[in-house]
């Protein structure tokens, strides 16, 4: 049977090259991305049998379907890319009342961890998560970052990419002895989209991206983690080098209210 890779954010930038560089690894890719016709563009530009599940993952409801579509879809799952994320430039509430990026850097990857949990671990699946060096200079407060009330446009990057990338050993733990192993990366400092702003701050951002990395840059140490047979698990790379996480990703205490927190957002155990 030919093996399966989910990747979400999977029509632009990093997810994009790493659906490509998958399905030339001979993966059946099935790309997740909230914009259907982005999204349809990527899915024809793979080769073999692409899959396409659209969905908005800053919504739950959204989220939950795109898990029902994963189900069908995919018989077993091999590789999981949490890739997904954004960089917010305001305040934005979602409809479940959440901050947007919080939903979607945080809660999106938590729920579909556990939405998919079961096939997950009758597939013995390589899970990878894509995250941020940013993370360092995150301060997550479980009754604030919630709701945006301490929003600001990097820190709150910061904040819910550190929320995220908190729970990767915990789901490590979790997984430990399912077969399912789970690991954390930080790409680089890449030229995307995330980020994008308008204005003349947009076009200063434009011309500093100049200078940094491809997306096909990004996707190589996010693939060589998909692709990883050591069974290794509950580690974290900077790029190719696994280095250990900062003290603020070490509080076990604001890991199980994160974790405690998300679960009630999300309804799961």
């Amino acid at each position: 049977m030919t093996s399966t890779a989910v990747v979400t954010g999977g029509s632009r930038g990093i997810g994009q090259a790493v659906a490509a560089r998958l399905a030339r690894e001979g993966f059946r890719v099935v790309i997740v991305a909230r914009d259907p016709v982005r999204g349809e563009a990527a899915r024809v530009a793979l080769p073999g049998d692409a899959v396409l599940v659209t969905a908005d993952l800053a919504e739950t409801a959204s989220v939950r379907a795109a898990a029902a579509a994963l189900l069908e879809a995919c018989p077993r799952i091999d590789v999981l890319v949490h890739n997904a994320g954004i960089w917010p430039a305001r305040r934005e509430i979602t409809g479940d009342g959440v901050e947007r990026a919080f939903a979607v850097n945080h809660l999106a990857p938590f729920l579909l961890n556990h939405l998919l949990e079961e096939r997950l671990r009758a597939s013995g699946t390589r899970v990878v998560q894509v995250s941020a060096g940013l993370y360092v200079k995150g301060r997550p407060d479980p009754g604030r970052t919630v709701t945006g009330l301490n929003f600001h446009p990097v820190r709150t990057y910061a904040d819910t990419k550190l929320c995220n990338l908190m729970m990767v050993p915990l789901f490590a733990r979790r997984w430990q002895d399912a077969g399912v192993t789970i690991d954390a990366v930080h790409p680089g400092v890449i030229r995307t989209d995330l980020g994008a702003r308008g204005g003349v701050l947009g076009l200063v951002l434009k011309a500093v991206k100049r200078t940094w990395g491809t997306p096909d840059d990004g996707a190589e140490p996010v693939v060589r983690l998909a692709l990883d047979g050591s069974g290794g698990t509950g580690r974290y790379f900077e790029i190719g080098d696994e280095t250990p996480l900062a003290p603020v990703a070490r509080d076990p205490e604001i890991a199980q209210a994160l974790w405690r927190q998300a679960a009630a957002l999300t309804e799961t155990a």
